[in-house]
């Protein structure tokens, strides 16, 4: 196991990185991610990452000027940082053990460990060059503890990185069918291509579903991804519905019973970005089941 500040170096191959911390999901974390690198074919990574801000690596004490009691004072509160990041280092090897023997329980028959220093964020777009997918638990440590119903780090992870984020439930459950939130737009055609890249979704039914008004330009956008998803061999599902957008995907996941749902997050120009965001986050905020997101 390697202890890191930053990595710039680019390896192969290309990972699924479960990122473990100590919350109630990362039992299915470990499930999904080894799920996930065993459909996909690709090695997995658990990695922990120390908030370098909650613990330091090493407290700068400049500009902390004092004498007597003071300065006796500056000094213990020193000690019991570096003391408190200790243990902290102690508690994610622990932490990565115990997922390692999670996924092997799995049938993962070697997992790389890594732990950083740094924050979560900036760690994981340092990894982006050796990954593949990241996969976290919709309610971190963090969220949990502050009574959050979404991880606190969420949004800002989706907004950095540019791979495909998993996002699990505290408990895991084994997928049998998927769904993407289809727009027609360049940037769903692109997840099309993405998506008929990896085997991860084959042999279960896919579902294509575009929320908007039953016009022949809609179908017609949706027979023309249809086709590229068949063409791997995919069994694939269309629907069209009007209404509100969160509403009407969660209603058609339900009705189907669909595990898992794949969409975009954040678009580029101020209009959509709002209007694409501002979906993003709903859907974070309700998902009751594992959400794929998509850049």
């Amino acid at each position: 196991m390697t202890i890191e500040k930053r990595d710039t170096e680019v390896q192969k191959p290309l990972h699924v990185v479960a990122c473990i911390d100590g919350s109630k999901a990362a039992l299915a974390v470990c499930d999904y991610s080894a799920w996930a690198s065993l459909r996909m074919g690709v090695p997995l990574m658990l990695l922990h990452v120390i908030d370098e801000e909650k613990y330091p690596a090493k407290t700068d004490m400049t500009g902390n000027i004092g004498l007597g009691s003071r300065e006796q004072l500056l000094e213990e509160l020193v000690s019991l940082d570096e003391e408190r990041s200790k243990l902290a280092l102690k508690h994610g090897h622990l932490l990565l053990d115990e997922a390692e023997k999670r996924v092997r329980a799995s049938g993962i028959d070697k997992a790389t460990k890594r732990q950083r220093h740094d924050e979560l964020a900036s760690s994981l777009v340092d990894l982006e060059p050796e990954s593949r997918l990241f996969v976290m638990g919709l309610h971190g440590e963090s969220s949990a503890a502050a009574g959050r119903h979404v991880g606190s780090q969420l949004e800002t992870v989706i907004r950095s990185v540019h791979r495909p984020v998993f996002l699990v439930p505290d408990e895991f459950r084994e997928p049998r069918s998927a769904m993407l939130a289809f727009d027609g737009s360049p940037t769903a055609f692109k997840s099309i291509e993405l998506l008929a890249g990896t085997p991860v979704f084959n042999g279960m039914p896919f579902h294509l579903m575009m929320v908007g008004s039953d016009t022949e330009e809609h179908r017609a956008q949706l027979q023309h991804a249809k086709q590229a998803l068949n063409a791997q061999g995919m069994e694939v599902h269309l629907a069209i519905r009007d209404g509100d957008v969160e509403q009407t995907l969660h209603d058609y996941q339900e009705e189907h019973d669909i595990d898992v749902l794949i969409m975009g997050a954040y678009g580029h120009s101020r209009v959509r970005r709002f209007l694409v965001g501002s979906t993003t986050t709903k859907m974070l905020e309700t998902a009751k089941k594992p959400l794929v997101i998509l850049r």
